[in-house]
């Protein structure tokens, strides 16, 4: 049965009970608004764990806009049954306010890689991110985090966060999970229409095409897309494009 722990300090008393003291335990860190992308994390967390926590946190440190925020898809019920299907043990859903009591005063900052690609173009993203990663391995102590390569760039600086500060955690990264046209599955995918889906398709068709970053900016565009960027890095192709006001990001192993 899946617990569900929607405070700091009822989640803090059952971290030291047996129940979850001396514990192999598997996270799963998330915004909520499940889909299969993270139903195979839960999977993986499950067989690889004694105990398999998931947290839906919509974390409005990360938001650059605030439209986007307002817009985010919220699915607790939905979210809360896909959670008791995969044999979650607890579901932590704190509240902004006990994760951010200090006001926001207090930051991870990290100034070089988050400063590239979707950090040249989302403000302090990164920022957001880090710091309430940090709070939430603070809190649940994992044996393992897992996190989607779709965000690999967030799985990188996680995991240089956990080298920086020493943390006793395990940083796992996931395949992507995509849709038979190849889209990458997002949250965010919720707010399109039928064609919107089937245009937005074309993102990672032209991703992994053998074009030019430059050339396939310029397919992107010709097709209604706004680009942010297209960018080979360290034998890995990243890009991060707007279509009908969803923003995409998806990235592929040259």
């Amino acid at each position: 049965m899946t617990k569900v722990i929607d405070s700091v300090p009822t989640w803090t008393e059952l971290r030291k009970t047996s129940f979850l003291k001396d514990k192999k335990i598997g996270f799963v860190p998330t915004m909520g608004a499940l889909h299969e992308g993270h139903r195979s994390l839960l999977r993986l967390s499950r067989l690889e764990n004694e105990i398999s926590v998931l947290s839906i946190f919509i974390n409005p440190t990360q938001f650059d806009d605030p439209v986007d925020l307002k817009n985010y898809p919220q699915e607790f019920e939905k979210d809360l049954e896909l959670a008791k299907s995969e044999g979650v043990d607890v579901l932590f859903c704190p509240t902004a306010s006990e994760m951010y009591r200090d006001g926001y005063a207090y930051k991870v900052q990290e100034n070089n890689f988050s400063k590239k690609l979707c950090g040249q173009f989302r403000n302090e993203h990164f920022d957001g991110v880090l710091t309430i990663i940090l709070k939430l391995f603070q809190l649940v102590k994992p044996t393992r985090a897992y996190f989607g390569e779709k965000d690999y760039q967030q799985y990188l600086l996680v995991a240089g966060l956990v080298r920086a500060f020493f943390l006793d955690v395990e940083v796992v990264p996931c395949p992507t999970i995509r849709e038979i046209s190849g889209l990458a599955l997002s949250s965010r995918n919720k707010r399109f229409n039928e064609d919107g889906l089937k245009k937005a398709s074309q993102f990672f068709s032209h991703l992994s095409s053998e074009l030019t970053p430059s050339e396939i900016s310029q397919k992107l565009e010709q097709e209604g897309f706004e680009v942010d960027y297209i960018e080979n890095v360290e034998g890995r192709r990243y890009g991060a494009v707007k279509i009908d006001d969803v923003r995409l990001i998806d990235n592929v192993k040259l």
